[in-house]
């Protein structure tokens, strides 16, 4: 079974075909065939023919994609809409299923730790997207907000922050906190998380897949003043 799963949420963004056995249920089995990179600010012009001209380099056709897994947010609003439209379209075309991921959800697994974690996002303007999940077995999500960066460091205290940008791994550094700072997670990341979900059944149907953006836009928040 084959898997395309996409993450244009941040500034760069990235494509990832996997492979799944036909009978598998662990995301361990499934085989990542393909990462390609993305680059921000084009993902409107790249996203279509760089996914036709991956499909073509492992002889697969569009027909040939069993599931769909999607980097739902928060993120980039434009990034978000392009790649998720994508998605939205290539899977209602194909009658498939896809799966939601949370950046915040792949970033707190990619920590590779057990218990509490606070994982965070920059998002400009003095804020921080942030997730606390228990990580056991499977990760539960307790909550997902958007924080001030004053909020976040209090927040955290206590907790294994997790953090991929460096000036909030330095803030809490320098506030004695627990910090672990990774690597951004990709598209590979995604398509685990994606086909976890899979097997267990939560997929959503293209019409029913959203953004998850946190943060209101900026056209809603000058509306509503």
């Amino acid at each position: 079974m084959i898997l395309l799963a996409i993450d244009t949420s941040g500034p760069q963004g990235s494509i990832a075909l996997a492979r799944a056995p036909e009978d598998g249920r662990s995301s361990s089995e499934l085989e990542i065939l393909d990462l390609i990179p993305l680059e921000g600010g084009t993902f409107s012009a790249q996203l279509v023919p760089q996914i036709a001209g991956l499909l073509g380099k492992h002889g697969l056709q569009k027909e040939d994609i069993d599931f769909f897994a999607a980097a739902s947010g928060p993120g980039s609003f434009t990034g978000l809409r392009v790649g998720l439209a994508v998605i939205k379209a290539l899977a209602e075309i194909l009658g498939k299923p896809v799966a939601a991921v949370s950046r915040l959800e792949a970033l707190a697994r990619a920590a590779g730790v057990r218990g509490t974690v606070l994982a965070a996002l920059d998002a400009g303007r003095g804020e921080t997207y942030a997730g606390l999940y228990d990580i056991q077995e499977v990760a539960q999500m307790r909550s997902e907000r958007l924080l001030t960066n004053a909020e976040l460091l209090a927040e955290a205290a206590g907790q294994i922050l997790v953090t991929p940008d460096s000036k909030l791994a330095e803030a809490a550094r320098n506030a004695g906190l627990q910090i672990k700072q990774i690597e951004s997670p990709r598209s590979d990341a995604i398509a685990r998380l994606g086909w976890e979900k899979i097997s267990k059944g939560e997929t959503v149907s293209p019409e029913d897949l959203e953004a998850n953006y946190i943060r209101r836009s900026d056209a809603e928040i000058f509306a509503k003043k």
